[in-house]
């Protein structure tokens, strides 16, 4: 067997492969999550960025009492109050403010966003950036997440120590991927996607940061959000970008083999 050949043969079906998988992703993909507004926390009605969230009071969303703050692109690692070891990015990946958040529960509550037109029992998409760190001063490895949920109330602590919307048993909360952050260090933004479930027609969309697993043993763990229902604009994962480049391959392969035979025929 030729080269082109054994190209035309690896190649072909991994562009099946790989359309295949997008087209069936595309049919199968849940809405994403109507009306979210602010994404990216740049329209606020009180204090400039780098301040607390209530100061700031970022338009359409409520609550955030406590250690959380909305911060300017390069104020994370300022030296501020609740100033993370750096280099912390100085951006997030789709640019404007973010929200960064104490992870202790003791020190920090949910904030929340209204959202209207919703289907019940439909499952909607959201996507946003996560990233994570430590304050400045403190010492140990820590875990940070965000707990994401979907219900007619803000999400607090359940009876069970979890997080939870503890008013409407019916909602929809989601842990996102655990980080995890060496002792005074700083963990990048990662891209996440989550689903989520309403169970009414108008539910509060409701972040609790979320470190150690809710521990309140004051480390403390610190954990960003930025960019919510923005697209992945992060290098995809080196796995993707094999899958990629062996399509690639493959229609460089049959090219080279159509161009062959013409001469042959020439």
């Amino acid at each position: 067997m030729s080269l082109s050949r054994k190209l035309t043969v690896i190649g072909l079906p991994a562009i099946t492969l790989s359309l295949g998988l997008g087209l069936a992703c595309a049919a199968q993909a849940d809405p994403y999550l109507p009306g979210v507004q602010n994404l990216n926390f740049l329209n606020y009605t009180g204090s400039a960025p780098k301040n607390t969230f209530t100061s700031v009071n970022p338009v359409g969303w409520t609550g955030g009492t406590g250690l959380i703050f909305v911060d300017a692109p390069g104020t994370a690692d300022d030296g501020t109050y609740l100033s993370v070891y750096g280099p912390f990015p100085t951006n997030s990946p789709v640019g404007g403010n973010f929200v960064e958040a104490d992870g202790n529960p003791d020190y920090e509550s949910g904030f929340s966003q209204t959202i209207t037109g919703l289907t019940v029992g439909q499952t909607y998409t959201l996507s946003f950036y996560q990233a994570a760190g430590q304050q400045v001063g403190f010492t140990g490895a820590t875990t940070e997440q965000w707990a994401v949920s979907l219900g007619t109330g803000r999400i607090g602590i359940n009876g069970s120590g979890q997080p939870g919307d503890v008013t409407d048993p019916s909602s929809d909360t989601v842990l996102t991927s655990l980080m995890s952050t060496a002792s005074g260090g700083f963990t990048p933004w990662q891209y996440v996607s989550i689903t989520l479930t309403a169970d009414a027609t108008t539910d509060l969309l409701s972040f609790l940061a979320w470190g150690d697993n809710g521990s309140t043993i004051n480390l403390p763990p610190i954990v960003f959000l930025s960019g919510v229902n923005s697209p992945n604009v992060l290098v995809p994962e080196p796995a993707t970008l094999a899958l990629f480049s062996v399509g690639l391959i493959g229609l460089g392969g049959l090219a080279l083999r159509r161009r062959t035979k013409g001469d042959s025929a020439a």
